[in-house]
């Protein structure tokens, strides 16, 4: 059979070019968020399959790459699941409802978000870890959904995370630091749209919505860019629900302002279904971080915004680039999902940035690292004597001390084809070296 030069579908090669800026962007991330009292930490890419596969992760928990048992545990697993089937060609389900491929034949699985394992992690190991725990967190992660533009099967991502801290200076301290790592890579004019998970709840039972339709009125909401008001109310009626609530429900979105007077508007409308700290806090966090901000950016108060999420308890917000379209990351509080962990409730935030979309728009942008060394090459002719390779390997050796980067390659037949592809990757000097001159 023959072997396959290209990449699994969804996967990708990382040329040069492109390296150099996820470098740059990792350097900058890490030196940024230390400024802002970030520890880095790395959790293992495979979980437990009981972890991923425990209605935390939304849809991504439809999208896990699992990985089977090993030798012996496989063995036995699978001469278990013939048994069960000899006399059935029907699926069967183990004794906690779950396919018998996950509960007998899996037993890990590739993370598909680094919150989850951060949760695992923070659970595992909080007596040996300060309150609150400021964590940074970088790393791929895996999901088996359908490959396109800037969307890969194998990504990374970054977080920043404050556990074991109730108070919203949590949510403040997240959108600063994120913020001001955005500035740093030259993006200005985005916006941090900001909303609450309760919110969203009261202004539906505001409405009239029975409790168990809010993911269903909630998963078209979170299609309100695309289709708009008119689509949202169209899609609300086809599943049944009263003219009323729905007029009630899309009138609050009419009447609700981008800023700090919409969530008063909402507070006062919402009277007797919403905690009134709630929309204090959320008022708060929007004057306290355009105050203290130093990045170009606006905060904006939407209450269209769902995070797709189900483990999101409070606070949550997304970065919308203004002048690029689409989001390049968002988070929110998560108070519960440490305590599934531990049966203790554990307040906690986090944030995350699209690493792989802010690198697809810097190269799209010909985005230049600064403050790079000057890149000389040293091009050798072919066959050149010992003692003159020697003198020739010093010199490298006495600028590369002095901070430039040279790379000392043999000199090719087409010279001039060479130093065209030395120059696309950043050389800007040759040297050349022939056998026959003196060094």
């Amino acid at each position: 059979m023959a072997m396959k030069k290209k990449p699994v579908t969804g996967m990708k090669d990382i040329l040069p070019k492109e390296m150099a800026i996820r470098d740059y962007c990792i350097g900058l991330i890490k030196e940024t968020y230390k400024t802002f009292g970030f520890t880095s930490v790395e959790t293992p890419c495979v979980e437990h399959i009981e972890n991923l596969s425990s209605n935390q992760g939304g849809e991504n928990e439809k999208l896990i790459f699992k990985i089977l048992k090993r030798g012996d545990k496989l063995s036995s697993a699978v001469d278990k699941l013939v048994s069960e089937n000899a006399d059935s060609n029907e699926k069967t389900e183990n004794n906690t409802g779950e396919d018998i491929d996950t509960g007998v034949l899996v037993d890990g699985g590739l993370r598909y978000d680094l919150t989850l394992p951060l949760s695992r992690y923070y659970a595992n190991n909080a007596n040996d870890l300060p309150s609150p725990f400021k964590a940074l967190q970088m790393g791929n992660v895996w999901r088996a959904d359908r490959p396109q533009r800037g969307r890969y099967r194998q990504f990374m991502q970054c977080d920043i995370d404050i556990l074991g801290e109730p108070n919203i200076i949590a949510e403040i301290e997240l959108i600063l630091a994120t913020t001001s790592l955005l500035g740093k890579l030259d993006f200005k004019n985005f916006t941090i749209r900001i909303n609450d998970r309760r919110i969203l709840k009261a202004m539906a039972a505001y409405s009239g919505f029975p409790e168990e339709a809010y993911d269903i009125v909630f998963i078209i909401l979170d299609k309100m860019d695309k289709i708009g008001l008119d689509g949202v109310k169209e899609e609300l009626l086809k599943e049944g629900y009263g003219e009323e609530a729905v007029d009630k429900y899309l009138g609050l979105f009419e009447k609700a302002t981008g800023d700090v007077d919409g969530v008063r508007f909402i507070k006062d409308e919402l009277s007797g279904f919403l905690d009134e700290a709630v929309a204090d806090d959320l008022e708060t966090i929007i004057k306290s971080v355009e105050s203290a901000k130093s990045a170009e950016f606006k905060m904006q108060f939407d209450p269209t915004l769902v995070r797709g999420m189900s483990y999101y308890t409070g606070p949550i917000f997304e970065i919308s680039m203004d002048e690029y379209g689409g989001s390049v990351g968002g988070g929110g509080r998560y108070d519960e999902m440490i305590g599934k962990f531990t049966g203790t409730p554990t307040p906690a935030c986090g944030f995350s940035i699209g690493f792989e979309r802010i690198v697809m728009l810097l190269l799209e942008n010909d985005f230049k690292v600064p403050g790079e060394s000057e890149k000389k090459a040293y091009l050798i002719e072919k066959g050149m004597p010992s003692d003159k390779l020697l003198k020739i390997l010093e010199k490298a050796k006495a600028e590369r001390e002095e901070g430039t980067l040279v790379n000392v390659v043999i000199m090719k037949k087409n010279k001039k084809f060479q130093k065209d592809q030395m120059s696309n990757e950043g050389y800007t000097e040759f040297v050349e070296f022939f056998k026959d001159r003196d060094i």
